[in-house]
């Protein structure tokens, strides 16, 4: 009888703690359900209403109604002669670096913090990468540092838009212009940004746009390509359809097709235009609602700026942003490590960003740094994102603030 008691106690301890777990488990999966997202993608309510429309209209390939609109919209928006919708930005990238005409032995400038797209386009053309350093106070290239890293193999410029804050971009065009260089603007964070009335991603040669799901306006996956030297036009198209002159052929100036030269797939489904076309009817409104939700951050984390808990971000006067992310800058790595893991226990998700490319192994493969890494890592271990989307409700933005504060231990 003591033997079947102590098997049954047994049992019952291991059931108990197995119910304990799937509590735990039960618990956790609460705490993620109930979070606070660093992102969700913007969403109008159309969307589904026109991708039934294209699909009614038998067009749900590429250059289709929808994707005619979005590009008419850029154009006159942004008062740029020319903008193709693409698939992503990373293959805007890679159309202005085949425009650009960069080949093997070629050398490209460009920032270290950035997305690997903006590497990626410039390295399958065989280009070797030059990195050099950021301003700490925007994050963006060092424009002071860009001339002593030209060399006789330098093809191009690649200004990074960090936040949607601009580069500097006059001198930057200067010094191209001397130096007889491209500007390819990465612009993925840049849609609807201005350098002194001058729309980014309309300044350089050429100018690349995201529409992925993170960025202000979605589409998915997608992205643009701007240009205003409409010599480029027929190339940029020949490209961008699989190296034919399709494009012609359907404006009715020649009776067949052909292939031309290389080129490749970059258009995206007219589905995806359609989901976009949603948002840039009411781009505006989006853009004031991410406005707000930044000025929020900005009033309500002043004083612990003050206090010098973190850096808040810095905007110059000649830019205006577009509120596409708010960020802080913390004494170092550990105390971000902390931080974030504090926000997460009480269910808000923040994140990093950028690992530096000339850090990893694919840019010790492809590139080199050009003088000395004085910001670019150290301020990359700093940043941390808060959460940014379209409709981020106001009760969250304060609960948000709050957590913040008392992670500070200081009353708000």
């Amino acid at each position: 009888m003591e033997y079947q008691f102590n098997v049954f106690f047994f049992f019952t301890l291991c059931y108990n703690e197995y119910v304990f777990q799937e509590i735990d488990v039960f618990v956790d999966n609460l705490k993620e359900f109930f979070m606070i997202d660093f992102n969700i993608p913007p969403y109008v309510g159309k969307e589904m209403d026109y991708i039934k429309e294209a699909i009614i209209n038998r067009k749900i390939c590429g250059d289709g109604e929808f994707t005619k609109r979005c590009s008419n919209w850029m154009k006159d928006k942004f008062n740029v002669n020319q903008a193709f919708l693409t698939t992503s930005c990373t293959h805007a990238l890679e159309m202005a670096a085949v425009l650009s005409e960069v080949s093997a032995g070629d050398e490209v400038i460009l920032p270290s913090y950035t997305f690997v797209s903006t590497a990626d386009a410039f390295v399958q053309r065989g280009a070797s990468l030059v990195f050099v350093d950021i301003r700490p106070d925007t994050l963006n290239i060092d424009e002071t540092l860009i001339e002593e890293a030209i060399t006789p193999k330098t093809k191009v410029i690649v200004p990074v838009h960090y936040a949607g804050v601009s580069c500097e971009m006059d001198t930057i065009m200067d010094i191209a212009k001397r130096h007889h260089l491209k500007v390819v603007e990465d612009a993925a964070q840049g849609f609807a940004s201005y350098y002194k009335g001058k729309s980014l991603g309309t300044i350089g040669d050429f100018g690349c746009l995201s529409f992925h799901e993170t960025k202000n306006l979605s589409m998915g996956e997608g992205g643009a390509l701007l240009f205003q030297d409409t010599a480029y036009q027929e190339k940029a198209e020949i490209l961008r359809e699989k190296g034919t002159d399709r494009s012609k052929f359907f404006r009715g100036q020649i009776d067949k097709y052909t292939w031309q030269d290389y080129g490749s797939s970059y258009l995206p489904s007219d589905m995806n235009a359609a989901y976009l076309w949603a948002q840039l009817e009411i781009a505006e409104e989006i853009q004031r609602d991410r406005m707000d939700s930044y000025a929020f951050y900005n009033n309500a984390l002043k004083p612990l700026a003050d206090m010098g808990y973190l850096e808040q971000p810095y905007v110059p006067a000649e830019c205006e942003h577009n509120a596409h992310m708010y960020y802080i800058k913390l004494p170092n790595l550990e105390e971000r490590t902390k931080f974030i893991s504090y926000l997460k226990e009480n269910g808000i998700l923040s994140v990093f960003h950028y690992i530096p490319l000339h850090t990893a192994p694919a840019g010790k493969k492809y590139g080199r740094f050009s003088g000395e890494d004085i910001y670019t890592t150290k301020e990359s271990e700093r940043l941390v994102r808060l959460p940014m989307y379209y409709h981020l409700a106001l009760k969250d933005k304060e609960y948000i603030a709050d957590t913040i504060f008392k992670y500070f231990h200081q009353p708000r």
